[in-house]
């Protein structure tokens, strides 16, 4: 081999290593977001929510921990959003006895929360590219529109079969449940959509100014 063959794969191979580094470092910050993103979830349900209890003994709850999952999947893709979402809400779940036997459905639930969403910013409207605020507003609506209104429309209807088929609660009680569940769910999503809506239009300019913006 030639000496210029040599130089020519060596700075193909420093070529590429300088090219992975970023690609991890980025990852390593995406992981690290994620956990707190998932630790703002846990904590918007567990310390900011307001109890309902419902008939037969069950609660619901007024709460925004929802807002955090879909802001993560805005921020950092959808699975990293779901991930945080599920992981911070099924922990929150699990150490509270009022809400344990849930912790199965939320974590499905959270995670197709940011899927959607994420799929909807990303996939379809590409919000991380160069737009206007008007075009990233819009996107960023619809977006959580979307997240939050599948929740809206599919927690009522897992819960009722989680509650009927797995806990064994009878069908009339689970129907009422699933009622109170409704509701509360919806005005926590509308909370919920005013709230990602407004925190991501404000910090999305300040992490491009801190190059902590991933284009997704």
């Amino acid at each position: 081999m030639s000496r210029k063959d040599s130089k020519v794969q060596t700075l193909g191979a420093a070529s590429r290593a300088g090219a992975a580094k970023p690609q991890t470092t980025e990852k390593v910050h995406k992981i690290v977001l994620t956990g707190l993103m998932a630790a703002l979830s846990y904590v918007a349900f567990t310390y900011l929510k307001i109890p309902i209890p419902t008939f037969g003994g069950d609660m619901v709850a007024l709460h925004i921990g929802n807002a955090f999952c879909v802001l993560a999947a805005l921020l950092l893709g959808g699975f990293y959003g779901g991930l945080a979402g599920s992981l911070g809400m099924t922990i929150a779940d699990l150490i509270d006895p009022a809400y344990v036997t849930s912790a199965p459905k939320t974590f499905v639930l959270k995670l197709c929360i940011g899927l959607i969403a994420g799929l909807v910013a990303h996939r379809i409207a590409h919000i991380t590219d160069n737009h206007d605020s008007r075009y990233v507003f819009k996107w960023t609506l619809i977006a959580s529109i979307a997240g939050l209104g599948f929740n809206v429309i599919m927690d009522p209807i897992v819960g009722f079969f989680y509650k009927n088929y797995v806990l064994g609660v009878e069908s009339s009680a689970a129907k009422i449940m699933t009622t109170w569940a409704a509701g509360v769910t919806f005005i926590n999503a509308v909370a919920g959509t005013v709230v990602v809506v407004a925190v991501y239009m404000a910090v999305r300019p300040v992490l491009k100014k801190a190059g902590l913006f991933f284009r997704i």
